[in-house]
This record gives C-alpha cells, sequence and structure tokens, in this order.
C-alpha cells in the first residue's frame, strides 16, 4: 500500500503502515505491540489530526450495531460504523438520534472526537449524545468512560481528539423516530438579522443559512422543521424577506440538487430530512477544502457583519459557507463548552495557497470574538491562542497523561495544539 489521502485529498498521510483490525482483540494486540500509533475515522479530517509517522489504524471493520437498550433508550455500537448505515438501523427499530451532521458518511467515533456538529438552537453537538464508551489505552488494557462511573471523566473522554486511545464502542441516547419537512428560501439580508437572529434559528428544528459572500445576503435558508401525527403545517412564501424555493436546491449556487436530501415541505423520516446531503449518495473525492470557526452565539451578527467586510477576499476563492447555531455542552473539549454558539463554516475550492492566505484574515476579524477553529478542519490559528480558549485544556492534558504517560496516541497535531510541543 502506498501513501494514502484523505476524502478530499488535500492531505496525504505520512505512513504505509496500515492496519485494519477485525475485533477489539486485534485491536489490543496492535495497542500492545505497537509504540506509536493513530487511529482513523473515514478520511474526513482535512489536516494532520489522525496522521502517523508510524501506525495508522482503521477501524473500518469495527462497524456493527451491538445493543439496542429500550428501557434507557440508548444504542451501543462498535466504533467504525457511519451514521449512514447506524441511522437505517435505528429507523428499522423505530428509533432515531437528535441530531446529524449535514454529510452521513462520516464515522462515529472520529464525529464525537472532533465535536462534529448539525444545527439547532437546543441540539448540542453529536458527542454530547455519547452516554459511554470503551478505550483501548496504551497499555492494551480496555477502560470504560460513562456518565455512571465518572461523569466528569466522560465529559473530558469524549471530544478526545484520538490522544486517549482507541474508542472501540460508543453508547449514544436515542429517542423515538420522528418525521421531518425541509423548507428552502432564497436571497435573506443580512441585516434582517441584526434583531431577529434568535427568532429565526428558533424558527426549525435545525436551521442553516448559506452564503457566497458575493453580497451581504444569504443566498439561502434550510428549515428542518419536526413533525408530530396531529399538526398542520403550514409556511408562508415570505421568510423575513427571503422568499420560499420553487425547486429543490443545492447549497451550492449553479450545482444540480439530486444528491440532496428532498425539500420544498414533503414530508419524510428523519434521516432522510436532517443532514443535507442523501443516505444514499456515496461522495465522490471531496475536491473541496473546509474551514470552520465556532464562537458564542451572542456575538453572531457582529461576528457576520466583521466577516462581511473581508468578503472581497471570501468570495473568489469559496464553493459556499453556512452558519448554523449548537446549544452547549459540558464537554471540555467542545467548542461549545459552557457556551452557546454559532458555527461559520467555509467549503472552499481546492485552491490551498489562496485559502492559506484568506485564513489569516478571517481569523483576524474574528479574533475579538474568542473564536474555536473546529479540530477537524484547516486553520491558522497559533497553538497558544488555540490552548487559551479552552478552559478545561489543563485538565486534559493531565487526562491523556494519566491514560497514556508515554505519548503512544501522540502525534505532530497533538503535540503542538494540545501540548505546545513540537516534535
Amino acid at each position: 500500500m502506498g501513501l494514502q489521502r484523505n476524502w478530499a485529498g488535500n492531505f496525504q498521510y505520512s505512513t504505509t503502515n496500515w492496519h485494519e483490525p477485525a475485533s477489539v482483540e486485534e485491536v489490543q494486540h496492535l495497542v500492545s505491540s505497537l509504540a506509536k500509533l493513530r487511529v482513523i475515522g473515514t478520511r474526513h479530517s482535512f489536516n494532520s489530526i489522525a496522521d502517523s509517522n508510524e501506525n495508522i489504524v482503521s477501524l473500518q471493520k469495527l462497524n456493527k450495531v451491538l445493543t439496542i437498550n429500550h428501557e434507557k433508550g440508548t444504542v451501543t455500537v462498535e466504533a467504525g460504523i457511519k451514521y449512514g448505515d447506524l441511522c437505517h438501523a435505528l429507523q428499522q427499530q423505530g428509533y432515531a438520534l437528535h441530531n446529524l451532521a449535514s454529510l452521513p458518511h462520516i464515522s462515529v467515533a472520529g464525529a464525537c472526537a472532533t465535536a462534529t456538529h448539525g444545527s439547532g438552537n437546543n441540539n448540542q453537538n453529536l458527542a454530547a449524545a455519547v452516554s459511554s464508551m470503551e478505550v483501548v489505552t496504551a497499555d492494551g488494557s480496555i477502560v470504560t468512560f460513562s456518565r455512571e462511573k465518572s461523569e466528569a471523566d466522560l465529559h473530558g473522554a469524549v471530544v478526545g481528539l484520538g490522544g486517549l486511545g482507541i474508542v472501540t464502542t460508543l453508547t449514544l441516547d436515542i429517542m423515538p423516530t420522528y418525521q421531518m419537512r425541509q423548507d428552502v428560501y432564497e436571497n435573506l439580508p443580512l441585516a434582517q438579522l441584526a434583531h431577529d437572529f434568535d427568532t429565526i434559528y428558533s424558527s426549525a428544528y435545525s436551521v442553516s443559512l448559506f452564503t457566497n459572500w458575493q453580497d451581504e445576503i444569504f443566498n439561502q435558508v434550510w428549515l428542518k422543521s419536526k413533525l408530530t401525527n396531529d399538526q398542520t403545517f403550514s409556511l408562508g412564501e415570505d421568510f423575513f424577506g427571503a422568499k420560499t424555493a420553487k425547486e429543490n436546491l443545492h447549497p451550492v449556487p449553479g450545482v444540480g440538487a439530486k444528491n440532496c436530501t428532498a425539500q420544498l415541505g414533503v414530508p419524510g423520516d428523519w434521516l432522510d430530512r436532517m443532514p443535507h446531503f442523501r443516505m444514499d449518495f456515496t461522495p465522490s473525492k471531496g475536491q473541496e477544502l473546509q474551514s470552520e470557526y465556532i464562537l458564542a452565539r451572542e456575538h453572531a451578527y457582529d461576528a457576520l457583519c466583521a466577516l462581511s467586510k473581508i468578503r472581497k477576499h471570501i468570495a473568489p476563492h469559496l464553493f459556499i459557507s453556512e452558519v448554523r447555531t449548537i446549544a452547549q455542552d459540558e464537554l471540555w473539549l467542545s467548542p461549545s463548552y459552557k457556551q452557546d454558539s454559532v458555527a461559520f463554516h467555509f467549503t472552499w475550492q481546492e485552491k490551498w495557497e489562496q485559502v492559506q492566505q484568506v485564513l489569516p484574515l478571517i481569523e483576524a476579524q474574528l479574533e475579538p470574538f474568542q473564536a474555536k477553529p473546529h479540530w477537524g478542519k484547516l486553520f491558522t490559528t497559533s497553538p497558544s491562542k488555540i490552548q487559551s480558549l479552552y478552559e478545561k485544556m489543563p485538565a486534559f492534558q493531565q487526562l491523556l497523561l494519566k491514560h497514556d504517560p508515554k505519548g503512544k496516541f501522540r502525534n505532530n497535531f497533538l503535540n503542538k495544539y494540545i501540548f505546545n510541543e513540537e516534535k
């Protein structure tokens, strides 16, 4: 096997030593026998967070639903399962998850480890659904983190960035299945958010605003609404100045909508409406770059106005930008730790040299708002700045040192951004 690349193709991993264990016992054997290793999910990170100079472990063969606990309302899964596969299994049993990311083709363990999120004022990031998880730590033993055992340790471990060990199973909170509809509106003025931001983002279960930053306008508003059996539901032609779309749309202007989940208010199962992209559509090579910054929701409008000042630098290199909200949580390395948040996502054209020049401009505009970059995406924020943004960073460092004292699972990314060491 030659050197491998991530989903988007922008990053090349540093070793040809790849391992694909098919059981927890094989994971334990690998951990016990190898001096240095990192675990990888579905390769949807855009930076070096999952890289290793020595050994990479893929969990793609550990992809099963293990048990559904009807009394506790939980599902236990192997760490390599993708959200799309889990969603189908839950739906067949009459259950659902509280939220999903825009793309359902990512692994559960990888998404949770990096605090990946969906949208919704009352929806926490995906990792907040974890009630327990089993981790193979540096000596090959299995350590269980759970709410019942120690909620504080679980809060520290869930967004673990792969530093504690190899997560083998996760138990997630689930809920009864539900129906949703998705409505899209076009051309919402940015100025409308000055006084109506909270109202707009409270208008549906999940709300996304998309802009290409060419003007002070949001090209599209996506409203994902939960339905109840006795609910009569009607949305008007006008939404805060935006007009209802007359056909299914792709978030990127000019791209066909065949791979997007159904819109136009057509009811459907939660798993066919919550993501932006269809479960049965397997994305091709990414051919894109992604960045995202998360900050306190109270600063949303001011931060958007600050970005609008440099939109002439952003727009030429952009496919689309998405604005979503996330509810606060208690997870130590979550960007939404103890703060209701807003996330500014940028899907860039595959032009790293130009994007690399734009990111510092964005970060400078967002500096007054203490914006945190998404762990798995592209940023140029300094290690010392990132560490200063996380109140629980010292406690997280101690948690890693406790379970991996010799740094078996540490790589250049963790050395740089968590321990501020270059190795």
